[in-house]
């Protein structure tokens, strides 16, 4: 796989987050910090998963909708696509931790493309929660695609993940670097 095209998609929330134990105002969401991380890394092509319809500027309002979201099993409208999937051997996928696993749009994504015979590289940012039931969701929606254990950040500590984030990249031994 040393040739392989590789994709980073990621959700993220900007804005309003939980941040060290209080509500902090992020110019860029903790997951998007990590893919762009990956993406200098890596060489791979970006892509944001993004909703139609906006969750709540409030952080505590928006929980709530993510909550509700999982409850009804819910697959958000996405803003684009990716027409040339097919063109892909690895995808990075990022998310924040919500409710023990990824936000419901990441269904969408997944749900969108056939990942048969493609790796799947999960990384989420979390408070406290680590990787939650991820990468199992994961195995679930796309059952023919290789999940490769996945790297779990504290969202505050992102910052300062450089050296993480490489030897994490380093140790998949997927692309060189």
């Amino acid at each position: 796989m040393a040739n392989s095209k590789t994709l980073i998609a990621y959700y993220s929330r900007k804005g309003q987050n939980y941040v060290a134990g209080k509500i902090e105002n992020l110019a860029v969401g903790n997951t998007e910090a990590v893919a762009k991380k990956i993406q200098k890394i890596t060489g791979g092509d970006l892509f944001e998963i993004d909703t139609v319809k906006a969750y709540p500027v409030d952080y505590t309002e928006t929980t709530h909708v993510a909550a509700a979201e999982k409850r009804a099993n819910a697959r958000p409208e996405l803003t684009a696509r990716i027409e040339n999937m097919d063109a892909y051997d690895v995808i990075y996928l990022g998310y924040p931790n919500w409710w023990n696993t990824f936000p419901m749009a990441v269904c969408t994504f997944l749900e969108s493309y056939d990942f048969a015979g493609k790796t799947i590289v999960p990384f989420c940012t979390h408070e406290g929660s680590g990787i939650g039931n991820s990468e199992r969701d994961i195995k679930k929606l796309c059952p023919k695609a290789n999940i490769i254990t996945g790297l779990a950040l504290r969202g505050s500590n992102v910052g300062k993940a450089d050296n993480e984030i490489i030897n994490w990249i380093k140790k998949l031994n997927l692309q060189q670097i």
